[in-house]
């Protein structure tokens, strides 16, 4: 039985950084996909895998993994490196934007950038990692440079530059004394003195173009495209096998593995020991007690069995919009849009839609057999059976709502039916997103109708969708979002915001839409609406590619003759200045408190109090896990706090202080408890609270040193009383009521300065 634990290598005790914050928390949770498998080393029985997001552990005798991620230790995504060496316990782990993490038995510390020769302006891609004893050759766009384990730090690097042209070092490793690099130019060595730095005292061992080398301390293998060799002295003694395209080469004590559409296995001395095929593509192999052991592309770890090991993920890292449902269910959806929300993705993503039923992530085999190009921008379950799943494909060639139902035999999702909803070979209708009202009717909507936005009905009766084309000129649309029995549709690349009173689904005689436009309040300088969402009073929030507007008691007011949208207005130093003016909002969402996360394209994901004065917290892909700062979506399980933040490098979820928030107190929680001040410095939090809270807190003495009104579901207390001093060290008393004094609760704070 395969165990799961979050504990990076199950040993970490603590993290410390080099130039960097500490950017992960017990309250961060990733979902990364770890189905593409870099790089393998065996550890006595473990292999330590490398992953694009994240590293993952595996004990093959117990079946325990566990897994190291930006949420719980590491400080970057999109790793391109990786190696490990067995005997120091020591790991260093390569990003494609040139910084390395490096994984000590105690702790992970972050480098945060490569030395750059000087006139040198292509990738600081980490090429390649290779250990040996205490240091690490690093290979990237201009050559390589050592790293010291010991001192952590770098020693020489090597330029290998010629005229001003730099050429890359593909791999390299040490052997002996010597620095060897496979070039697209030849195998290439210099010892490790004075004149390693200068490129022109560098030996050319072979010309030619290789790709990849490995070393022990009495063998040297390396490889071109399709040639693996055994070096010796200057010459290189080919392996009996003929290879289509190597992917790696790994030495070891006892044998030499090369990857290609096989596992191949040789003696030291080059003799052919076995073959095996792992079923589908491989990025690296290794052999442990005699077994061969596969790093695929899309299965993790894979025995020649067939059988797998990996965390819990969805089979990608691209995401892009999620939807939340009960028991823990998730859809997950893979697509993209460029050109201002308009054009599909030159090279589409095949990934369709992720399934995670709970406890285990589903991607249905469609999207791996069908040859339809498939673009996905949003999933959901029909509203009316479960057992269904819709999804919108936004292609040029293959768009359109795609059904499928659920295969409980197969544990699959079977295709049943598309619906083109234009004309055959025509790309009018692109579907982006989905919406639905109580009485289970499902609404689409899409962009590019020969100009003009609109939303599909569904009718269940005739199992197909019924088209309302709206008169505006906009070849966009966004995610419809259901209001008050109202559609409330943002459009992407018009300065407009439709919302559609449909009334009755089923007839389109007496439905009714209405237009925002500049004229209502957005700014000029706006190329279009991106999001909504809506406060507890009834509020509309609407995120523009200019800035953030407000639509006070949406429902009512948008049927009035002339409804006004307004920026929240925040002071600055005295001035007043409008929330997020000129900034892209990607998503908006509202949790249980009435409290708002948005996100700002490029500026990562902001906490806002409930009337948008008050900034509680900010999200950065540099102070927290999130991959990136273009956050796609936002979803808030508000029974438990967790939101959701969706990217198109990964999922990560915050376990945010507000859960469900009624006008009675929930379980109150104080934390963290005791404040020791040597420990932590923050904000005390106070969760479990009413949605209005009457707060005291008072001293051994009976003495009231702090009162604050709570709304929202919890409380952060500054430490400080009601002079702005901080309290004394002792225990505190919490008293508090629900705005109409019908219930109460109690806490005690212990204070250690």
């Amino acid at each position: 039985m395969k165990k799961l634990s979050l504990i990076s290598f199950g040993i970490l005790a603590s993290l410390q950084f080099m130039n960097a914050q500490v950017i992960s928390s017990k309250k961060w949770t990733d979902h990364f996909s770890y189905n593409n498998v870099l790089a393998m080393k065996e550890d006595n029985g473990k292999i330590v895998a490398a992953t694009e997001n994240g590293v993952f552990y595996y004990t093959i005798a117990t079946g325990e993994i566990t897994k190291l991620s930006k949420a719980n230790g590491l400080h970057d995504i999109n790793i391109s490196a990786f190696d490990y060496n067995p005997q120091t316990k020591i790991g260093v782990i390569g990003y494609a934007n040139g910084s390395m993490d490096i994984i000590t038995p105690q702790e992970v510390k972050y480098v945060v950038d490569i030395p750059i020769a000087t006139g040198y302006s292509g990738s600081k891609k980490i090429n390649h990692i290779s250990i040996t004893g205490d240091q690490a050759v690093v290979s990237v766009g201009y050559g390589v440079s050592v790293f010291n384990l010991k001192k952590l730090e770098f020693g020489d690097s090597a330029f290998f530059v010629n005229g001003g042209v730099y050429e890359a070092s593909n791999e390299a490793t040490i052997f002996g004394n010597k620095i060897y690099s496979v070039t697209n130019t030849g195998l290439k060595s210099h010892e490790m003195n004075t004149t390693f730095p200068v490129f022109s005292t560098w030996t050319t061992e072979i010309p030619g173009s290789f790709k990849h080398i490995d070393a022990e301390s009495s063998s040297l293998i390396f490889s071109s495209a399709t040639s693996a060799f055994i070096y010796n002295n200057g010459t290189g003694t080919p392996l009996p096998a003929t290879f289509g395209g190597i992917k790696d080469i790994v030495l070891s004590s006892n044998n030499i593995v090369v990857t290609d559409n096989r596992i191949y296995t040789f003696s030291l001395n080059g003799v052919s020991l076995n073959a095996a095929s792992m079923g589908e593509d491989c990025n690296t192999g290794i052999t442990v007690n005699g077994k061969i052991y596969g790093g695929t592309m899309v299965s993790g770890i894979k025995e020649e069995s067939g059988t797998t090991y990996k965390p819990s993920g969805p089979y990608s890292n691209s995401a892009y919009k999620i939807n939340l449902y009960d028991n823990n269910q998730m859809l997950v959806s893979s697509g993209s849009r460029e050109n201002r929300f308009n054009q599909p993705p030159v090279i589409p993503n095949k990934a369709g839609f992720y399934y995670f039923n709970g406890t285990d992530w589903t991607r249905p085999s469609f999207f791996s057999t069908s040859p339809i190009i498939t673009n996905v921008l949003d999933a959901v379950f029909n509203p009316a059976d479960n057992s269904e799943i819709f999804f919108t494909n936004y292609t040029v060639t293959a768009q359109g709502v795609y059904k499928m139902k659920y295969n409980a035999n197969t544990k699959d999702f079977d295709f049943v039916k598309s619906y083109n909803l234009g004309s055959p070979g025509d790309f009018s209708h692109r579907p982006v997103g989905f919406a639905s009202d109580p009485q289970n009717n499902l609404f689409v909507s899409f962009g590019f109708n020969y100009g003009n936005p609109s939303i599909g009905i569904y009718d269940r009766g005739t199992d197909d969708f019924t088209i309302k084309k709206f008169g505006i000129s906009s070849v966009a649309t966004q995610t419809p979002v259901y209001y008050e029995n109202m559609l409330w549709l943002p459009l992407p690349r018009t300065n407009n915001f439709i919302v559609y009173d449909y009334k009755n689904a089923a007839n389109l005689s007496d439905d009714v839409d209405y237009i925002l436009t500049d004229a209502n309040g957005f700014a000029g300088n706006s190329k279009g609406t991106l999001s909504v969402a809506f406060s507890k009073s009834g509020d509309a929030w609407i995120g523009t590619d200019s800035g953030l507007r407000i639509l006070p008691n949406a429902a009512a007011e948008i049927k009035t003759p002339d409804p006004k949208v307004e920026p929240i207005i925040i002071e600055q130093g005295g001035l007043g200045e409008e929330l997020f003016r000129d900034g892209q909002v990607l998503q908006i969402a509202v949790d249980a408190g009435d409290y708002k996360w948005l996100s700002v394209d490029g500026g990562g994901v902001y906490y806002l109090s409930s009337d948008g004065q008050q900034t509680i917290k900010h999200f950065t892909k540099e102070n927290s896990p999130l991959p990136t700062n273009s956050v796609t979506d936002i979803k808030v399980d508000r029974k438990t706090g967790k939101v959701y933040f969706v990217t198109f490098n990964g999922i990560v979820a915050y376990q945010g202080d507000v859960g469900d928030v009624t006008s009675n107190f929930g379980n109150v929680l104080v934390y963290p408890n005791p404040v020791v001040y040597s420990n932590f410095k923050g904000k005390v939090t106070i969760k479990g609270l009413a949605e209005k809270t009457n707060i005291r807190i008072a001293d051994a003495a009976g003495n009231v040193i702090h009162s604050a009104v709570a709304r929202g579901g919890y409380y952060e207390w500054d430490l400080n009383n009601m002079k702005g001093n901080r309290v004394a060290s002792g225990i505190y008393f919490v008293l508090m009521t629900n705005e109409d004094g019908s219930d109460k609760a109690t806490a005690k704070i212990a204070v250690v300065n």
